[in-house]
């Protein structure tokens, strides 16, 4: 039996007022998900550990089977291997956001909606000024790229962005972590390679607050953003670093699940790409994947399908909701729901049905980002499994409130894997 996990990053929401007290899944139109619930299995899955901010590298490095206190070293070094940044023993990466500040406060996580073309002119422009044998600037896609600083130290405070939409900004810069670090700081495993470290927590700080600071004026007066203030779109004029690491040491899929001879991961996102690269899964990237409500779904679903036929195992992953969550848009989160549903699932599910090879299908976010919140929290989030002949429980409907009632009850973290790939 083949497997497909398809994940809708942030997909989960909370009840809503403006939707007669519906969770927007409870609200949207997703007869496939729906039907998949009703022929299949249903539950929860707590896919962040206490510790840890529940964030897409936390979660989705859980729900793939990994225990977080063993491989967990944050985004930075995860989007330096989609990137194709080979890192150095000596290196930290940290995610690099260019953002948007206003009045004070942190006006959005993306620049406005950043180009990839756009974000890596800014960020090669940064490299060539800030950038030296210490600091270097590598473009990524979109708003999301790449800050390695040769010698830093992992254990600082970061503030993700987008968990602190219209606040203030300069009460967030970089801190020296406590001394007493939580689970998610801890050293590096045993089968990672030897640190050299050359700056303390908080020379690291310093060093990064400094590159923010240094940042904003260069990004003001670019000739891309005055054209883009010109045109009365928001100005990337920051940039904001934020979950920093070294190289991880990870077992492949293959190895934690040896039924599993080859994989491949479909998604736009640099952070998911990378957590395919140590997972040993195929990165597989389709043209007009954007990771906004305007990705190309059909692409997506096309490139699922046809790993499947030589792949045991895909992991396809569409990032509209969670940006839709982010903007604090309800209209399109639905509609990122839905497109999910009708373009996504239903093509994939009408494949495969037909195949003479069963293929076992999960649908799940990773975490609820609440449009009313505008950021991840640590909850449940409602799953489905289906295969031909499973024994379906009550299930009637895909929702927050419906799978409460499933015959998997609350799973936990790596239980999610573990269940899914015993399903042969």
């Amino acid at each position: 039996m083949k497997h497909i996990i398809i994940l809708g990053d942030g997909m989960a929401d909370h009840k809503v007022e403006r939707l007669g007290g519906k969770t927007l899944l409870q609200y949207a139109d997703t007869p496939y998900m729906d039907m998949l619930a009703k022929k299949g299995r249903c539950g929860r899955l707590l896919t962040v550990p206490d510790g840890y901010q529940p964030g897409s590298e936390v979660a989705n490095t859980a729900i793939l089977g990994y225990d977080l206190d063993k491989v967990y070293e944050g985004r930075g070094p995860l989007e330096a291997a989609s990137i194709g940044y080979e890192m150095r023993p000596d290196d930290m990466a940290i995610r690099c956001n260019i953002i948007t500040l206003d009045d004070g406060k942190i006006k959005n996580h993306h620049g406005g909606h950043l180009s990839t073309e756009e974000g890596t002119v800014l960020i090669n422009y940064l490299n060539e000024q800030l950038g030296n044998d210490r600091v270097q600037f590598i473009p990524g896609i979109q708003y999301r790229h790449l800050l390695v600083i040769r010698g830093g130290n992992k254990h600082i405070a970061c503030s993700p962005p987008h968990d602190h939409p219209d606040e203030e900004w300069r009460p967030l810069l970089v801190q020296p972590a406590p001394s007493e670090q939580p689970p998610s700081e801890q050293p590096p495993c045993s089968r990672c390679q030897p640190r050299v470290q050359s700056l303390s927590p908080e020379d690291t700080a310093a060093l990064i607050n400094d590159l923010i600071l240094r940042s904003q004026p260069l990004l003001e007066a670019h000739p891309l953003n005055q054209k883009r203030k010109a045109e009365g779109k928001p100005m990337a004029n920051s940039i904001w670093p934020w979950s920093p690491g070294y190289r991880p040491s990870m077992q492949t899929i293959p190895e934690m699940f040896p039924d599993v001879k080859s994989g491949a991961v479909i998604s736009a996102v640099d952070l998911i790409r990378g957590i395919g690269h140590y997972a040993g899964l195929r990165i597989i990237k389709v043209d007009g994947a954007t990771g906004l409500y305007n990705t190309n779904y059909e692409g997506k679903a096309q490139a699922a399908i046809e790993a499947l036929r030589k792949d045991d195992f895909v992991f396809l992953h569409v990032e509209a909701s969670d940006e839709a969550g982010h903007d604090g848009d309800l209209n399109l989160k639905i509609k990122t729901i839905e497109n999910l549903d009708r373009r996504i699932v239903e093509p994939i599910y009408n494949e495969v049905k037909t195949w003479d090879e069963p293929v076992c299908i999960a649908v799940l976010p990773d975490h609820p980002t609440p449009v009313e919140i505008r950021t991840h929290v640590q909850e449940p989030v409602p799953f489905i499994i289906y295969y031909p002949g499973i024994e379906p429980d009550s299930v009637m409907e895909y929702d927050e409130v419906s799978c409460v009632s499933g015959a998997y009850g609350m799973l936990h973290l790596q239980q999610f894997m573990q269940e899914f790939m015993k399903i042969r």
